[in-house]
Protein backbone atom coordinates (compact mmCIF):
# COMPACT_ATOMS: atom_id res chain seq x y z
CA UNK A 1 0.00 0.00 0.00
CA UNK A 2 1.46 3.65 -1.18
CA UNK A 3 2.52 5.70 1.44
CA UNK A 4 0.78 9.33 1.11
CA UNK A 5 3.09 12.19 1.67
CA UNK A 6 1.27 14.62 4.92
CA UNK A 7 0.12 18.10 4.20
CA UNK A 8 3.80 19.62 5.57
CA UNK A 9 5.86 17.42 3.28
CA UNK A 10 3.99 18.36 0.66
CA UNK A 11 4.70 21.70 1.13
CA UNK A 12 8.73 21.50 1.74
CA UNK A 13 8.58 18.56 -1.33
CA UNK A 14 6.80 21.73 -3.29
CA UNK A 15 8.86 24.58 -2.50
CA UNK A 16 12.80 22.15 -2.68
CA UNK A 17 10.74 21.32 -6.03
CA UNK A 18 11.00 24.49 -7.76
CA UNK A 19 14.36 25.42 -6.41
CA UNK A 20 15.81 22.16 -7.62
CA UNK A 21 13.89 22.42 -11.41
CA UNK A 22 15.73 25.73 -11.67
CA UNK A 23 19.24 25.72 -9.27
CA UNK A 24 21.23 24.08 -12.08
CA UNK A 25 20.33 26.54 -14.96
CA UNK A 26 21.13 29.42 -13.10
CA UNK A 27 24.25 27.77 -12.16
CA UNK A 28 24.83 28.16 -15.98
CA UNK A 29 23.81 31.87 -15.65
CA UNK A 30 20.23 31.80 -17.67
CA UNK A 31 18.28 35.12 -16.49
CA UNK A 32 14.90 33.59 -15.63
CA UNK A 33 16.38 30.99 -13.60
CA UNK A 34 18.19 33.74 -11.60
CA UNK A 35 14.98 34.89 -10.54
CA UNK A 36 12.83 32.03 -9.94
CA UNK A 37 15.64 30.33 -8.07
CA UNK A 38 15.74 33.34 -5.85
CA UNK A 39 12.07 33.09 -5.14
CA UNK A 40 12.29 29.73 -4.50
CA UNK A 41 14.61 30.35 -1.99
CA UNK A 42 12.41 32.99 -0.04
CA UNK A 43 9.38 30.48 0.13
CA UNK A 44 11.75 27.21 1.32
CA UNK A 45 12.99 30.35 4.00
CA UNK A 46 9.20 30.93 4.95
CA UNK A 47 8.02 27.64 5.74
CA UNK A 48 10.97 26.11 7.34
CA UNK A 49 9.87 27.43 11.09
CA UNK A 50 7.14 24.83 10.59
CA UNK A 51 8.73 22.18 10.30
CA UNK A 52 11.71 22.82 12.29
CA UNK A 53 13.09 25.07 15.62
CA UNK A 54 16.47 25.42 17.73
CA UNK A 55 19.41 25.07 16.38
CA UNK A 56 17.83 22.73 13.18
CA UNK A 57 16.04 25.91 11.90
CA UNK A 58 19.20 28.24 12.51
CA UNK A 59 21.48 26.46 10.71
CA UNK A 60 19.22 25.36 7.91
CA UNK A 61 18.06 28.65 7.71
CA UNK A 62 21.76 29.98 7.01
CA UNK A 63 22.32 27.32 4.50
CA UNK A 64 19.25 28.96 2.70
CA UNK A 65 19.68 32.43 3.15
CA UNK A 66 23.33 31.89 1.61
CA UNK A 67 21.97 30.99 -1.25
CA UNK A 68 19.60 33.66 -1.79
CA UNK A 69 21.68 36.39 -1.24
CA UNK A 70 24.68 34.80 -3.51
CA UNK A 71 21.41 34.97 -6.28
CA UNK A 72 20.79 38.41 -5.31
CA UNK A 73 23.57 40.26 -6.88
CA UNK A 74 23.23 38.22 -10.29
CA UNK A 75 19.46 39.07 -10.68
CA UNK A 76 19.87 43.05 -9.18
CA UNK A 77 22.33 43.06 -12.39
CA UNK A 78 19.98 41.31 -14.74
CA UNK A 79 17.25 43.63 -14.05
CA UNK A 80 19.11 46.09 -14.74
CA UNK A 81 20.30 45.17 -18.22
CA UNK A 82 16.87 44.53 -18.80
CA UNK A 83 15.44 47.78 -17.56
CA UNK A 84 18.48 49.34 -19.69
CA UNK A 85 17.36 47.33 -22.69
CA UNK A 86 13.83 49.33 -22.45
CA UNK A 87 16.03 52.58 -23.42
CA UNK A 88 18.09 50.75 -26.50
CA UNK A 89 17.33 52.63 -29.89
CA UNK A 90 17.44 49.03 -31.66
CA UNK A 91 14.16 48.38 -29.33
CA UNK A 92 12.32 50.62 -30.84
CA UNK A 93 10.06 50.93 -27.67
CA UNK A 94 8.89 52.65 -25.25
CA UNK A 95 10.34 51.95 -21.50
CA UNK A 96 8.65 49.92 -19.76
CA UNK A 97 6.62 47.96 -22.50
CA UNK A 98 9.57 45.43 -23.72
CA UNK A 99 7.06 42.08 -22.93
CA UNK A 100 7.27 42.12 -19.19
CA UNK A 101 5.34 38.74 -18.20
CA UNK A 102 5.47 36.20 -15.60
CA UNK A 103 7.90 33.86 -15.83
CA UNK A 104 9.88 35.70 -18.23
CA UNK A 105 13.68 36.53 -18.51
CA UNK A 106 12.18 40.31 -18.71
CA UNK A 107 10.60 40.35 -15.42
CA UNK A 108 11.88 40.38 -11.67
CA UNK A 109 8.30 38.64 -10.55
CA UNK A 110 6.43 38.74 -13.20
CA UNK A 111 6.12 42.56 -12.76
CA UNK A 112 3.59 44.14 -14.74
CA UNK A 113 2.34 46.58 -12.56
CA UNK A 114 3.79 49.66 -13.38
CA UNK A 115 5.86 49.53 -15.96
CA UNK A 116 4.16 51.91 -18.26
CA UNK A 117 6.20 54.72 -19.61
CA UNK A 118 6.34 58.39 -17.93
CA UNK A 119 4.64 60.82 -20.72
CA UNK A 120 8.05 62.99 -21.00
CA UNK A 121 8.92 61.54 -24.54
CA UNK A 122 10.07 58.22 -26.19
CA UNK A 123 13.11 56.28 -25.43
CA UNK A 124 15.05 58.36 -28.17
CA UNK A 125 15.77 61.18 -25.72
CA UNK A 126 18.31 59.04 -23.92
CA UNK A 127 21.06 59.11 -26.63
CA UNK A 128 22.61 55.49 -26.74
CA UNK A 129 26.32 56.42 -26.24
CA UNK A 130 25.36 56.21 -22.32
CA UNK A 131 23.07 53.52 -22.41
CA UNK A 132 25.86 51.10 -23.97
CA UNK A 133 28.53 52.57 -21.86
CA UNK A 134 26.05 51.45 -18.36
CA UNK A 135 25.18 48.21 -20.53
CA UNK A 136 29.18 47.60 -20.65
CA UNK A 137 29.82 47.79 -17.23
CA UNK A 138 27.14 46.25 -15.71
CA UNK A 139 27.84 43.03 -18.17
CA UNK A 140 31.29 43.29 -16.63
CA UNK A 141 30.05 42.87 -13.30
CA UNK A 142 27.78 40.37 -13.67
CA UNK A 143 30.77 37.69 -15.28
CA UNK A 144 32.44 38.12 -12.12
CA UNK A 145 29.44 38.18 -9.49
CA UNK A 146 28.19 34.83 -11.58
CA UNK A 147 31.59 33.19 -10.28
CA UNK A 148 30.78 33.98 -6.69
CA UNK A 149 27.15 32.03 -7.29
CA UNK A 150 28.00 29.26 -8.76
CA UNK A 151 30.63 28.90 -6.01
CA UNK A 152 27.65 29.05 -3.29
CA UNK A 153 25.95 27.11 -5.27
CA UNK A 154 28.18 24.28 -5.17
CA UNK A 155 29.24 24.68 -1.32
CA UNK A 156 24.82 24.07 -1.20
CA UNK A 157 24.42 20.45 -1.47
CA UNK A 158 20.66 20.73 -2.54
CA UNK A 159 20.20 17.00 -2.10
CA UNK A 160 21.65 16.61 1.38
CA UNK A 161 19.39 19.50 2.02
CA UNK A 162 16.41 18.07 1.19
CA UNK A 163 16.92 14.97 2.58
CA UNK A 164 16.93 16.73 5.98
CA UNK A 165 14.31 19.24 5.40
CA UNK A 166 12.17 16.03 3.72
CA UNK A 167 12.81 14.19 6.94
CA UNK A 168 12.02 16.78 9.26
CA UNK A 169 8.15 17.55 7.42
CA UNK A 170 7.40 13.99 7.92
CA UNK A 171 7.98 14.14 11.77
CA UNK A 172 6.03 17.32 11.96
CA UNK A 173 3.08 15.06 9.95
CA UNK A 174 3.07 12.65 12.69
CA UNK A 175 2.35 15.26 15.47
CA UNK A 176 -0.93 15.92 13.70
CA UNK A 177 -4.18 13.63 13.95
CA UNK A 178 -2.89 12.11 10.85
CA UNK A 179 -0.83 12.61 7.65
CA UNK A 180 -3.62 14.06 5.54
CA UNK A 181 -5.12 16.43 8.34
CA UNK A 182 -3.61 19.43 9.83
CA UNK A 183 -3.63 19.89 13.65
CA UNK A 184 -5.67 22.99 14.13
CA UNK A 185 -2.25 23.81 16.25
CA UNK A 186 -0.09 23.40 13.21
CA UNK A 187 -2.57 25.78 11.51
CA UNK A 188 -2.99 28.24 14.30
CA UNK A 189 0.70 28.35 14.29
CA UNK A 190 1.12 29.57 10.34
CA UNK A 191 -1.54 32.13 11.01
CA UNK A 192 -0.21 33.49 13.78
CA UNK A 193 2.80 33.70 11.82
CA UNK A 194 0.76 35.40 8.69
CA UNK A 195 -0.59 37.77 11.45
CA UNK A 196 2.85 39.00 12.73
CA UNK A 197 4.04 39.59 9.25
CA UNK A 198 0.94 41.30 8.53
CA UNK A 199 1.47 43.79 11.86
CA UNK A 200 4.97 44.55 10.51
CA UNK A 201 3.82 45.58 7.19
CA UNK A 202 1.60 47.87 8.34
CA UNK A 203 4.36 49.08 10.34
CA UNK A 204 6.28 49.68 7.06
CA UNK A 205 3.20 51.25 5.59
CA UNK A 206 2.54 53.83 8.11
CA UNK A 207 6.35 54.46 8.19
CA UNK A 208 6.99 55.26 4.76
CA UNK A 209 3.56 57.51 4.92
CA UNK A 210 2.93 59.52 1.50
CA UNK A 211 6.82 60.83 0.88
CA UNK A 212 9.03 59.81 -1.92
CA UNK A 213 11.82 57.95 0.20
CA UNK A 214 13.72 54.53 -1.65
CA UNK A 215 14.44 53.12 1.63
CA UNK A 216 11.31 53.38 3.21
CA UNK A 217 9.59 51.89 0.24
CA UNK A 218 11.86 49.01 -0.26
CA UNK A 219 10.89 48.28 3.42
CA UNK A 220 7.54 48.34 2.86
CA UNK A 221 8.23 46.13 -0.22
CA UNK A 222 10.07 42.96 1.74
CA UNK A 223 7.52 43.28 4.66
CA UNK A 224 4.51 42.82 1.78
CA UNK A 225 6.83 40.04 0.23
CA UNK A 226 6.85 38.49 3.85
CA UNK A 227 3.49 38.48 4.44
CA UNK A 228 2.30 37.23 0.61
CA UNK A 229 4.92 34.15 1.21
CA UNK A 230 3.32 33.65 4.63
CA UNK A 231 -0.27 33.56 3.60
CA UNK A 232 0.44 30.75 0.64
CA UNK A 233 1.66 28.59 3.21
CA UNK A 234 -1.71 29.35 4.96
CA UNK A 235 -3.37 28.94 1.97
CA UNK A 236 -1.60 25.64 0.91
CA UNK A 237 -1.93 23.98 4.27
CA UNK A 238 -5.82 24.87 4.66
CA UNK A 239 -6.52 24.10 1.34
CA UNK A 240 -8.36 27.31 0.74
CA UNK A 241 -8.79 28.70 -2.32
CA UNK A 242 -8.87 32.20 -1.77
CA UNK A 243 -6.55 34.14 -3.61
CA UNK A 244 -7.69 37.72 -3.98
CA UNK A 245 -5.10 39.33 -1.13
CA UNK A 246 -2.33 37.42 -1.88
CA UNK A 247 -3.18 39.11 -5.41
CA UNK A 248 -3.29 42.11 -3.95
CA UNK A 249 0.07 41.34 -2.44
CA UNK A 250 1.55 40.46 -5.15
CA UNK A 251 1.07 43.81 -6.99
CA UNK A 252 2.04 46.10 -4.27
CA UNK A 253 4.93 44.07 -4.23
CA UNK A 254 5.71 43.91 -8.29
CA UNK A 255 4.90 47.78 -8.15
CA UNK A 256 7.45 48.93 -5.24
CA UNK A 257 9.65 46.04 -7.06
CA UNK A 258 10.00 47.97 -10.21
CA UNK A 259 10.45 51.53 -8.33
CA UNK A 260 13.29 49.41 -6.57
CA UNK A 261 14.91 47.99 -9.84
CA UNK A 262 14.65 51.98 -11.19
CA UNK A 263 16.79 53.19 -7.82
CA UNK A 264 19.15 50.54 -8.07
CA UNK A 265 20.07 51.35 -11.83
CA UNK A 266 19.86 55.45 -10.96
CA UNK A 267 22.71 54.27 -8.05
CA UNK A 268 24.78 52.46 -10.18
CA UNK A 269 25.31 54.60 -12.79
CA UNK A 270 26.21 57.87 -10.45
CA UNK A 271 28.69 55.32 -8.90
CA UNK A 272 30.11 54.49 -12.47
CA UNK A 273 30.16 58.36 -13.22
CA UNK A 274 32.10 58.87 -9.87
CA UNK A 275 34.53 55.76 -11.02
CA UNK A 276 38.02 55.78 -12.03
CA UNK A 277 36.89 54.82 -14.99
CA UNK A 278 34.52 57.13 -15.52
CA UNK A 279 33.05 57.82 -19.35
CA UNK A 280 33.71 60.81 -21.00
CA UNK A 281 32.07 64.24 -20.54
CA UNK A 282 29.33 63.78 -23.54
CA UNK A 283 28.92 60.48 -22.66
CA UNK A 284 28.21 61.16 -18.67
CA UNK A 285 26.27 63.59 -19.88
CA UNK A 286 23.50 61.26 -21.26
CA UNK A 287 23.71 59.64 -17.87
CA UNK A 288 22.68 61.91 -16.50
CA UNK A 289 19.41 62.41 -18.95
CA UNK A 290 18.77 58.42 -18.46
CA UNK A 291 18.65 59.43 -14.33
CA UNK A 292 16.25 62.32 -14.76
CA UNK A 293 14.18 59.78 -16.93
CA UNK A 294 14.33 57.70 -14.39
CA UNK A 295 14.17 59.51 -10.84
CA UNK A 296 10.39 60.86 -13.12
CA UNK A 297 9.34 57.29 -13.32
CA UNK A 298 9.94 56.82 -9.94
CA UNK A 299 7.87 59.71 -9.19
CA UNK A 300 4.46 58.66 -11.21
CA UNK A 301 4.86 55.10 -10.22
CA UNK A 302 5.00 56.25 -6.17
CA UNK A 303 1.57 57.76 -7.28
CA UNK A 304 0.20 54.39 -8.10
CA UNK A 305 1.80 53.40 -4.86
CA UNK A 306 0.06 55.72 -2.80
CA UNK A 307 -3.11 54.56 -4.12
CA UNK A 308 -2.69 51.16 -3.00
CA UNK A 309 -1.85 51.81 0.69
CA UNK A 310 -5.51 51.79 1.92
CA UNK A 311 -6.19 48.06 0.43
CA UNK A 312 -2.64 46.53 1.68
CA UNK A 313 -3.09 48.08 5.25
CA UNK A 314 -7.06 46.70 4.66
CA UNK A 315 -5.43 43.15 4.17
CA UNK A 316 -3.07 43.81 6.84
CA UNK A 317 -6.13 44.48 9.53
CA UNK A 318 -7.79 40.79 8.47
CA UNK A 319 -4.61 39.00 8.60
CA UNK A 320 -3.91 40.11 12.05
CA UNK A 321 -7.80 40.88 13.28
CA UNK A 322 -7.91 44.09 14.07
CA UNK A 323 -10.53 46.13 13.23
CA UNK A 324 -9.94 49.64 11.46
CA UNK A 325 -10.97 51.36 14.71
CA UNK A 326 -9.49 49.75 17.01
CA UNK A 327 -6.09 51.26 15.26
CA UNK A 328 -5.18 54.84 14.61
CA UNK A 329 -5.20 56.32 11.08
CA UNK A 330 -2.76 55.77 8.94
CA UNK A 331 0.19 58.34 8.32
CA UNK A 332 -0.89 60.69 5.82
Amino acid sequence: MAVTAGRFELLIRQRLGALSRTLPSARAGDVTSVHQARVATRRLREALPLITRGSALQKHTRRVRRLTRSLGPVRELDVALLTLDEFDDKRGTAPGRSGRQEGTASSRSGRQEGTAPSRSGRQGEVPRAGVLSLQQAIRQERTLMQVDMRRTIDRTHLAKLSDKLVAAARKRDTEGPSPRTVDPKQLAAARDRAARRAERLRIKIENAAAIYLADRLHEVRIAAKKLRYALEIVRDLSRSRAAARILTLKRAQDLLGRIHDLEVLIARTRAIQGSPNAPTLRVSADMDLLVRRLETECRRLHGRYIAMRAPLLAICDHVSGVRPSRRGEPAA
